[in-house]
């Protein structure tokens, strides 16, 4: 572990010891790459470099002034492999997927495959949820589990939940127009009870050229945490197998006439 200086901002990351292939783990928002290193880390690890960091204002890298948005924080992710030196697989869950899709429209060649776990990649796309706010019954708990962390102090708790909220129902902004450009190969997975409609992730894997669906069976937005060894074993699955996958019917990925 060690606390590195990203777009100016001095970040915690987790810097792969071992060389070649490498997964960088982009964690979801209001949360921090702890719940993603024990989650899911352990197992990838058996066969990638696993490389993680918290993003501004998340887990132990403190925050700024400004706001928040899916472009910055993409901007981080970017100087972050490139101060790797090397490509990596990305896999992000929630905030962490709406930002790995922006990294791989920008920086195409940064990257080897992609998964994105829980995303959506328009703020439209969510279920309605219920509002959570300063006064909800679960902001005291989040905001002292937020203090154990952060440099900031607990003080910061409902600055990073106000930015968040404005971010979220806002961003992102992509459409169908904007996925057909994406030229790495991407694995969707998500709950079958997840936070995006089914409806909204169905339209980004049919959007994305030569993608991959996983929609695991009873599971929520926690799907990495309820179904931790299936979905581990689908993300390396995805990550090792040769692409693209030679079915026995094929019919969305049969190859053009010529």
């Amino acid at each position: 572990m060690a606390t590195i200086e990203l777009l100016g901002n001095p970040t915690w990351a987790k810097i792969p010891k071992r060389k070649g292939a490498t997964v960088l783990l982009l964690h979801g928002g209001m949360s921090s790459s702890a719940s993603m290193l024990r989650s899911i880390g352990p197992e990838l690890a058996k066969s990638f470099g696993v490389a993680a960091f918290d993003r501004r204002g998340h887990g132990r890298t403190g925050d700024t002034d400004a706001e928040f948005h899916y472009d910055d924080m993409a901007n981080e992710v970017i100087a972050f492999i490139e101060m790797l030196g090397r490509r990596v697989h990305l896999v992000g869950h929630s905030d962490g997927g709406n930002i790995a899709l922006v990294v791989a429209m920008h920086r195409p060649d940064l990257l080897k495959r992609v998964v994105v776990i829980g995303a959506n990649f328009h703020h439209d796309g969510l279920m309605p949820l219920d509002i959570f706010d300063a006064e909800s019954a679960g902001f005291a708990e989040w905001a002292q589990k937020y203090a154990r962390a952060s440099p900031d102090g607990i003080e910061h708790a409902r600055v990073i939940l106000e930015k968040t909220m404005k971010m979220t129902t806002n961003e992102p902004n992509l459409t169908t127009k904007d996925l057909a450009g994406v030229t790495r190969r991407v694995l969707v997975m998500a709950g079958d009870d997840d936070v995006a409609t089914l409806t909204h992730t169905t339209s980004m894997y049919e959007a994305i050229p030569d993608a991959q669906l996983a929609i695991v069976p009873g599971t929520s937005h926690a799907l990495l945490k309820e179904r931790t060894k299936l979905c581990a074993r689908l993300i390396k699955h995805f990550l090792t197998t040769e692409l693209p996958e030679k079915t026995y019917m094929p019919v969305r990925r049969r190859k053009p006439v010529e």
